[in-house]
């Protein structure tokens, strides 16, 4: 019951301090929309291709229909056919850049010619010609077998699709603004580690310390009520970011949203362990505490996205615990993953345990608190 009610004085203090509610719930709200906004453009995943423009010359008559059914179709897509003026070199007019392709058909098949410095536009031309001599491949064969069907079916009057595609479970990608919903919470959720750095100190600044410890309550009801009571409001503005990250940005955070508070829960903990930790083994915690905060939210990826780190980098990326629980909660949003959220869980909870261990040992070694 006394570390209960100690829990509760602790969650009521807390609350009651308009800094820390702006600290742990306005300005991640803020940096959400700040950095969510002015890098949307890094998160877009498509490419716009203008249209292209093609010159061709046909000296196989036998074809000549085929292809201009074809050049029709094509331009339904932006790729357009224009036969090749007189007077002109279609090949020098690729090189100069005048056209995007210069298409020759004749009797030894289909020849095209592009210009190298622009690999996209010619692997686009390069498609849409392999899939008409395919077909028109396909169509010569029919023909030796039953030359009526040529005209229905290579014209095109036959709308059937024989072939269909469908992307099986696609790839989903975070947005801007859902990229940085996760990552700033969960930076968020570790800066619990600055007020939970002075949770005993505190009494002893405020002349407390002395009337708690002659009051009939011991050292481990004081110290496990102060840590709930910091874990519970720390817990209770992180949820709210997430809430309102949700109603008011939109941001997805999938379906699973009771393991993504389970995670981030464990986080909280992790946090307010960790500044309790180094409050006891430190006087001045807070310029370290800051320091190793900002290094984990750097190379955990909350200030921009990292995509696939090496060497170096990489083992230090993974010296955050931002790394884990970004990746657990992006990949079981986005990909239904969830094997990270144990891994995420489990070191959460076991440096927690290690930097209580290390707290309550200090705090039944020294007298008073």
């Amino acid at each position: 019951m006394n570390m209960l009610q100690i829990a509760l004085k602790e969650i009521k203090h807390d609350f009651r301090d308009i800094r820390t509610l702006v600290f742990m719930f306005a300005f991640p709200i803020v940096l959400i929309l700040v950095l969510g906004s002015a890098l949307s453009g890094a998160f877009k995943g498509e490419i716009s291709i203008d249209d292209l423009y093609v010159l061709y010359e046909d000296t196989n008559n036998s074809e000549s229909q085929s292809f201009e059914t074809f050049a029709k179709e094509a331009a339904k897509s932006g790729i357009h056919f224009k036969m090749l003026p007189e007077g002109l070199n279609g090949k020098d007019e690729v090189e100069q850049g005048n056209a995007d392709g210069f298409v020759i058909s004749d009797q030894a098949g289909i020849h095209l010619y592009v210009n190298e410095r622009n690999s996209l536009n010619g692997s686009i031309l390069q498609g849409f010609l392999a899939s008409y001599v395919d077909t028109f491949n396909l169509i010569t064969e029919v023909t030796k077998k039953d030359s009526g069907k040529f005209e229905t079916e290579f014209t095109l009057q036959a709308k059937q699709d024989y072939i269909q595609e469908h992307a099986i479970l696609p790839k989903k990608q975070p947005g801007s603004m859902d990229y940085y919903a996760i990552v700033v919470t969960t930076m968020v959720a570790l800066y619990a580690a600055m007020a939970s750095a002075h949770l005993i100190g505190h009494e002893r600044s405020r002349n407390t310390a002395a009337r708690l410890m002659v009051a009939p309550i011991n050292k481990r009801d004081i110290f496990i009520g102060k840590v709930l009571g910091s874990i519970v409001m720390n817990g209770v503005c992180v949820a709210l970011v997430v809430v309102f990250s949700m109603i008011v940005y939109r941001a997805n955070w999938g379906e699973h949203l009771g393991l993504v508070f389970l995670v981030l829960l464990t986080e909280v903990i992790l946090a307010v362990s960790f500044g309790l930790g180094m409050g006891f083994l430190m006087k001045s915690p807070i310029p370290v505490i800051m320091i190793v905060v900002q290094l984990a939210s750097f190379f955990g990826g909350a200030y921009f996205k990292i995509e696939n780190p090496e060497g170096v980098f990489k083992f230090i990326a993974y010296l955050s615990p931002l790394t884990l629980e970004n990746k657990a909660i992006i990949n079981m949003v986005y990909a239904n993953d969830l094997s990270f959220i144990l891994p995420a869980i489990g070191m959460n909870l076991s440096l927690a345990f290690l930097f209580l261990l290390i707290s309550s040992i200090s705090l039944r070694r020294q007298e008073g608190l």
